[in-house]
């Protein structure tokens, strides 16, 4: 019998049988996604990208949006593609109890970057895979960081380049704003998009030949 991880632990069933096709749906239209996973060596068969509302619920907490909306991302994807392994993520950046948008424009990403600016903040990555036999395997995986002290200027001329658009948090951490990074507790590959180790456990213990 299958269990579901919902808060960091991962438990996995038997494994697929190997005449079982190896069909793998990212259900994510991220290129930083797909980019992870072909680091790795898994290139996905199809993308398929999950419309939902991704708003949290009233009063959920950070941790738990993740694990839901990549447990939900998954479910919609593979009812629409049945018998393939679908592989869904979300990323979530959180201070304290606050939730910090997907910038949507240089207004969001100053209030964003001023708010980490000199403070620890996490980022929490929700993975769910779902096998082509409908067993349910997810992870909860978090990344501490803290951002050094930044002035009004860096704030700015970050601001200029615009690559915190469409990330959570308002900055992306494989670009310029490695430079903010004082100190990163946990997976890197996280902050990025998608736990790669983690990832792959989950992926290989449902079955599919990672390698």
């Amino acid at each position: 019998m299958a269990l579901t991880a919902l808060a960091g632990f991962a438990t996995f069933a038997r494994a697929m049988p190997p005449d079982v096709e190896q069909r793998l749906i990212l259900a994510s239209a991220s290129p930083r996604r797909l980019d992870l996973l072909r680091q790795i060596g898994i290139t996905p068969t199809l993308i398929v990208a999950a419309e939902l509302d991704e708003s949290p619920l009233p009063g959920e907490m950070p941790a738990a949006l993740a694990a839901r909306q990549a447990r939900r991302k998954a479910e919609v994807v593979a009812a629409q593609h049945p018998g393939a392994f679908v592989l869904a993520g979300d990323t979530v950046v959180a201070c304290g109890r606050r939730i910090l948008p997907k910038a949507e424009n240089s207004e969001q990403m100053r209030v964003c970057l001023t708010l980490l600016s000199g403070r620890r903040h996490r980022v929490l990555g929700g993975v769910c895979v779902i096998a082509p036999d409908g067993r349910i395997a997810t992870r909860l995986v978090t990344t501490q960081l803290r951002f050094r002290r930044l002035d009004a200027a860096e704030r700015e001329a970050y601001l200029v380049g615009g690559e915190g658009l469409g990330k959570a948090g308002g900055y992306a951490i494989q670009g310029r704003a490695a430079v903010f990074v004082q100190s990163l507790n946990g997976s890197y590959s996280n902050v990025v998009g998608l736990p790669l180790q983690e990832t792959e456990l989950l992926l290989r213990g449902l079955g599919y030949a990672t390698f």
